[in-house]
């Protein structure tokens, strides 16, 4: 299933209206849809590098956009929508201790899905149903989403398709190990 739906979205990047098929994909990923935005985003970087920056601005955009429709889904349906979608993404056995665990650790959740793998939409969702207050939702959203899609700009700008490889198998690990250290440089502080 997966499959058909990475290969439809990889086919809109080279589409007269890629833009707005940017920030479809990448609003929706935010709350449910499967496949991320980098997929349509890293070809049409490499088709028009002097627009990286404005396809990131997109991206960011859309995906904050996109992440709130996630918080509301999790603040008002949760039971009807948020749920079935955390069931299909084999999240809800963690369900209720993430709820008790999650608004005790702020922004780091948003940050952390924003930046790594780790499925955006999750977090988002469970943001609105533990009702995570809104403005550290939206400026973590920005910082996290922003640093993910304009690192991603930057290097295809700069590398071009030189750097597409890494990109596409190891920026995920780079910004995982990147959270892994900051979390630990924090830690090392509190405890010093």
């Amino acid at each position: 299933m997966i499959r058909p739906l990475y290969d439809w979205t990889l086919g809109l990047a080279g589409h007269r209206h890629a833009l707005w098929a940017l920030a479809l994909v990448s609003f929706t990923e935010s709350s449910f849809f499967p496949i991320p935005p980098d997929i349509l985003m890293i070809p049409m970087i490499l088709a028009a590098p002097h627009r990286a920056f404005l396809i990131a601005g997109v991206c960011l955009i859309s995906s904050v956009l996109g992440g709130l429709a996630g918080y509301g889904i999790g603040y008002f349906f949760f039971e009807q929508i948020g749920q079935p979608i955390l069931a299909a993404l084999g999240k809800t056995e963690q369900i209720t201790a993430f709820n008790q665990r999650f608004n005790d650790l702020g922004f780091w959740p948003v940050l952390i899905a924003g930046l790594t793998p780790f499925p955006y939409k999750v977090i988002t969702i469970m943001s609105g149903w533990t009702a995570l207050p809104l403005g550290t939702f939206i400026v973590t959203s920005i910082i996290a989403r922003g640093l993910r899609f304009f690192i991603v700009a930057a290097l295809l700008w700069r590398y071009g398709a030189r750097i597409r490889d890494f990109i596409e198998r190891r920026l995920g690990l780079m910004f995982t190990l990147f959270i892994v250290i900051l979390l630990a440089g924090f830690y090392i502080v509190r405890v010093l």
